[in-house]
């Protein structure tokens, strides 16, 4: 058990649910359906002064008339009587509360002084709470999901913390692409009593969380979110992606949340002196989450790129560039390697194009393993370029046709994703994929599926692998300044 408020927000053993009811179309229906649909263990009471049954569930009129004092309150009324449930939810013992209940703190005068009575109220109880104006909480290892979609992947090892309400929901379809999920997930919302620090503290605690990443709009308590990415970086990767830095931004994010955004040059400063790694985007946060929570951190910016095109290798050779990443020669040991595995059409510059192999298996085996243990290079990018119409030709000129052919075909891209991630998997330096294909092409759906990472670019490739490098810089500067 964690000791923080937030570990019986996110692994509640009962729930209260306030505002579910028969109507499918109510946003506390949805957040029930939610925590059933993902197989929660223990009992759900909804609360509903008419109902006798809300989703197969027996329905009680009042939290007084509850059978026993649940772990978590979850309420998702109208707004005007949000502080009176929180009340009653204090008289009956209840200590845990996520409000998902909007119209506070980012809806003027009036929103912001009910935000404050909620505040109160639950402080009187001894209360802790997220939101209001948030949409939940998700611990797929506890089979917890008291949002508004369903969860339907695999747990996974990303902790999220988000500043937009719908964020993470948004996110769950997107990371199932790539076989990835969360760890724990929580939407802060107003942040009226558990903020975005309190969350990574809880993160850097959680046992099944290797990355944390972060969706911020705005930073309300500045000194003690750097003392606390200070203290949590250097063992446990922070990755943050900063909505507020523009005009634009800013208003977007008060009008969302009643949060005041800062200048983006700022928040620069703020997450080096944190030892955060900064993302530009949504999908650089989670290109680097997944590839920080998965390989071994590289020992410099050195880097080999494998490619059976040029194309893709001169693209991939480009953005190493312009991320800061070099691209050093072959060393002679490798070249005289590789010399019996390569074409002469094939160039052992870097990149190293091979245009074709002799045997395609070595393309997956044998010479990514020579260049990983090349003395020069501290990581590897290589394009992972399986065709099926290729593979289906070569078994179709050994005879095989029908299914037949179907099923080598599988039977060969299972052979060699599984070869491949494990190379990968146990490598002592990161070795990241890129490719053009999706989840669709079995070789990569096979990948992503044995928890390996393969960015949809040699762009996107590039700049995970810069993330490495950055948060590697960090934790030395951190480390070196004694200030740990």
């Amino acid at each position: 058990m964690i000791d923080s408020h937030l570990f019986k927000i996110a692994n509640p053993d009962s729930i209260a649910i306030f505002g579910a009811s028969n109507n499918f179309m109510s946003m506390g229906t949805s957040v029930l359906s939610s925590i059933q649909a993902l197989g929660f263990k223990g009992p759900i009471y909804p609360v509903h002064p008419k109902e006798k049954s809300v989703l197969g569930l027996t329905a009680y009129p009042s939290v007084e008339a509850l059978p026993e004092v649940p772990d978590l309150a979850v309420i998702v009324l109208p707004t005007r009587i949000v502080v009176e449930t929180m009340d009653a939810c204090g008289k009956k013992g209840i200590r845990h509360a996520i409000v998902v209940s909007g119209g506070f703190g980012e809806s003027g005068e009036t929103g912001v002084a009910m935000q404050q009575q909620l505040k109160e109220t639950a402080a009187i109880h001894g209360i802790r709470f997220l939101g209001p104006n948030c949409i939940g909480a998700v611990n797929p290892h506890h089979h917890f999901n008291a949002t508004f979609l369903p969860y339907g992947q695999k747990p996974g090892f990303i902790g999220m913390a988000s500043q937009s309400g719908s964020f993470i929901t948004q996110m769950f379809d997107y990371l199932a692409l790539f076989g990835l999920g969360f760890s724990t997930g929580f939407s802060v919302g107003n942040e009226a009593d558990t903020d975005i620090v309190d969350c990574m503290e809880y993160l850097a605690r959680c046992p099944h969380t290797r990355v944390i990443g972060l969706y911020i709009e705005s930073i309300r308590r500045g000194d003690a979110f750097i003392h606390a990415a200070r203290r949590i970086s250097p063992v446990k990767p922070i990755v943050a992606y900063y909505a507020g830095g523009t005009d634009a931004g800013r208003r977007a994010g008060f009008s969302h949340t009643g949060s005041l955004a800062g200048p983006d040059r700022v928040y620069d400063g703020v997450f080096r002196q944190g030892g955060i790694v900064r993302a530009s985007s949504i999908e650089e946060l989670f290109d680097f989450c997944w590839s920080l929570g998965t390989f071994p951190m590289p020992a410099g910016k050195r880097v080999l790129v494998q490619t059976h095109s040029g194309g893709p290798g001169a693209v991939a050779a480009d953005a190493c560039d312009r991320a800061g990443l070099t691209l050093p020669p072959l060393s002679d040991k490798t070249r005289s390697a590789l010399a019996k595995y390569l074409p002469h059409t094939a160039s052992m510059n870097n990149p190293v194009d091979l245009t074709f192999t002799r045997d395609p298996r070595d393309y997956t085996s044998a010479i990514p393993r020579l260049l990983v243990a090349d003395e020069n290079t501290d990581a590897v990018i290589m394009y992972m370029l399986q065709p099926p119409g290729s593979v289906r030709r070569a078994v179709e000129a050994m005879g095989f046709t029908g299914d037949d052919a179907v099923e080598a075909v599988r039977a060969y891209m299972d052979e060699r994703s599984r070869e491949m991630a494990g190379f990968i998997l146990a490598s002592e330096k990161p070795f990241v994929g890129f490719a053009y294909a999706t989840g669709e092409n079995r070789f990569v759906r096979g990948l992503y599926d044995a928890g390996v990472p393969v960015l949809p670019s040699p762009n996107r490739a590039a700049r995970a692998l810069w993330a490495m490098v950055e948060y590697v810089r960090l934790r030395k500067k951190r480390m070196n300044s004694g200030s740990l």
